[in-house]
């Protein structure tokens, strides 16, 4: 009896969004990779295994959407003496900015509170026969805020930046992306795949001459979204000097090395097809993965019949235990 057993796995590597933009939020130090090594993140779909199998087809489809909204978050502090003082300078600075960046097209602004708190300073309490004590006091109050600006072309946030810098706001935190077609994408996705199912079946069908029409069939599928700010990965660009003899006794002090960002796509070559393969600028990238379970049908043994001539000419037929 033939029996074959067969498994499609593929591997994702890479990510997807728009605008070349991260935000500060990939600048933190727990997160920068001080080696020119691209390291990939962890794409799998984890679809289940279904359990025991004969042929277990799989098929995975990958699609880049260009996001059709964008939402820009910026990082706010202000410090002053007093509660009105802390409050009138971080409204000057944001309410300006604001109203110039409203009448462009297509855009919303939402000022988020973030915190309201107290800030003190060391202060030493003067005694003459005993050790010198510092104590705590409050020096003034510390306020922040975020602006969260929603617009829908990707050039809009150099306009946005510069109008918002000239009133001391420099941190961009980080950039959303958002696309109103991903339904219609994660459909286009599973008919797609739907396809090439239907095509490898057929292949293994002809592989084994036999047809699957009749055959126990299960199913498991799943998906699984990127989005720009997850793909950003760190690089440091520099050659050092190695002329010197170092088998003396020496210190050396290394100049510090400048370390940039860049944008690191889910990379398509181990996907069964692609949707909008070629991309410019960051993309959302949506995954798709179904794996078919196809149960083969075992073959019954045949039951052997004999029968016993007698010297009469009779027939007879033998139970010879089945």
């Amino acid at each position: 009896m033939k029996k074959l057993t067969l498994a499609c796995l593929a591997l994702f590597a890479g990510q997807t969004l728009f605008g070349q933009v991260s935000g500060n939020i990939n600048y933190d130090s727990g997160n920068i990779n001080y080696q020119n090594k691209i390291v990939y993140p962890d794409n799998n779909i984890n679809v289940g295994m279904p359990s025991s199998s004969d042929i277990v087809i799989s098929v995975k489809g990958l699609a880049n959407v260009k996001a059709d909204t964008y939402v820009a978050i910026f990082s706010v502090t202000q410090v002053g003496k007093t509660t009105e003082e802390v409050n009138d300078l971080i409204d000057n600075r944001i309410s300006k900015p604001l109203a110039e960046i409203k009448y462009k097209k297509n855009v919303e602004t939402y000022v988020d509170m973030i915190s309201f708190v107290p800030v003190y300073e060391m202060e030493a309490e003067k005694k003459i026969f005993s050790r010198k004590t510092y104590n705590e006091v409050p020096k003034g109050f510390e306020l922040k805020k975020n602006i969260h600006i929603k617009y829908t072309d990707p050039a809009q946030l150099n306009d946005i930046i510069t109008i918002l810098s000239k009133n001391e706001i420099y941190d961009l935190v980080r950039v959303d992306y958002f696309s109103e077609n991903l339904e219609n994408i994660k459909k286009e996705l599973m008919n797609r795949a739907k396809t090439v199912v239907q095509e490898k079946t057929k292949n293994y069908e002809t592989l084994l001459g036999e047809t699957s029409a009749n055959a126990e069939k299960g199913a498991s599928d799943a998906y699984k979204i990127m989005l720009p700010v997850e793909m950003y990965k760190s690089y440091e660009a520099y050659n050092s000097s190695n002329s010197l003899d170092l088998r003396k006794p020496t210190y050396i002090q290394r100049a510090e090395k400048s370390t940039t960002l860049y944008y690191q796509p889910i990379i398509d070559k181990e996907f069964d097809f692609v949707i909008n393969p070629t991309i410019v600028e960051p993309v959302i990238q949506v995954m798709y993965e179904i794996k078919v379970l196809i149960h083969k049908e075992k073959k019954q043994p045949q039951n052997k019949e004999y029968i016993l001539i007698t010297p009469n000419g009779d027939m007879k037929n033998l139970n010879l235990g089945k």
